[in-house]
């Protein structure tokens, strides 16, 4: 199947290659020339404006968008729904608040477009390991794409699915999200312990990490990441404990307050969050460890 990807950042340009690599063909646009050669030199047709990833592509076109929330996804979707026709899909695989995606939906339902929301979990690793994908949309603009999500995910019949209309699959991603705040903060805050701990024990956190990775009911793949991070960098003298939230989480704590459903670990987690941006400590940059792991999202470094 051939497909667009707009924005070529990390997670964006890794899909690309992984497209490639299934037997898809990808017209690639993003506003760094430079990604676009990247992607080029493995094999996608680059584009250098939106009307021309339209042209590029056979019909009916289906378009995956990859940028960041807000503006950007609105105003490139606006852009791209005005060179597309009636049948054409347009897919958002970027962190989109779910109300957004409702409305977006609706509005180009009235031009005749389909909009596929996709929740992408799998940051940097997911070139290699396959991306979780929570896939929102009508039934049969879902299964129109259905081989490129087989291809993007761990395996055609694991780590993704169609969970609803429109939305869902943003509303999904935002608590799965949500949840990943509170099993971060728990991991950090227990690894602090022991640290604190260490003037009497000597304990080798990177030694307990990897005790705990197998057999353990803590084990996962952040307990993973955070081994890496330990066996990196043990007292993570390097990092600041500077920890940013892309959005997710605090979203899901509306939802929660909206729903007046309690949600104390994943709002906790985010006020910790919060707190990280005003006073050191070994949980916020263990915290900021881990997402520099698992997405290679930016760190601050020491002096």
């Amino acid at each position: 199947m051939q497909i667009a990807m707009v924005g070529l950042g990390k997670m964006g340009a890794n899909m690309v290659r992984r497209l490639l690599h299934g037997g898809h063909g990808v017209v690639a646009f993003d506003l760094n020339e430079a990604a676009i050669q990247a992607v080029e030199t493995e094999g996608a047709i680059g584009a250098r404006m939106l009307k021309e990833v339209i042209s590029k592509l056979s019909t009916p076109r289906a378009v995956w968008i990859m940028v960041p929330a807000g503006d950007p996804t609105e105003s490139t979707i606006d852009s791209l729904a005005d060179h597309m026709e009636s049948g054409d899909i347009l897919i958002d695989g970027g962190n989109s608040n779910y109300k957004d995606t409702i409305r977006r939906g609706e509005a180009l339902r009235a031009k005749g477009l389909h909009l596929v929301d996709v929740g992408t979990s799998g940051g940097i690793w997911g070139l290699t390991e396959g991306y979780s994908m929570m896939v929102g949309g009508e039934e049969a603009a879902v299964d129109q794409v259905r081989p490129v999500l087989e291809t993007l995910a761990p395996a055609p019949d694991r780590g993704w699915g169609h969970v609803g209309p429109v939305g869902t699959g943003h509303f999904v991603k935002m608590v799965h999200n949500g949840i990943e705040y509170g099993l971060m903060q728990a991991y950090a805050e227990g690894f602090e312990i022991m640290r604190a701990k260490k003037p009497d024990f000597d304990l080798d956190l990177y030694q307990i990490a990897e005790i705990w990775r197998f057999g353990s009911v803590v084990r996962s793949w952040l307990l993973d990441l955070t081994a890496n991070a330990l066996r990196e960098d043990p007292e993570l003298e390097e990092l600041k404990g500077w920890v940013a939230d892309s959005g997710e989480g605090r979203w899901t704590v509306f939802e929660a307050i909206d729903q007046d459903i309690p949600a104390p670990v994943i709002t906790l987690s985010l006020m910790a969050r919060f707190i990280s941006r005003q006073d050191e400590s070994y949980a916020a940059k263990l915290l900021a460890a881990m997402r520099n792991q698992f997405g290679g999202h930016a760190v601050r470094r020491g002096d």
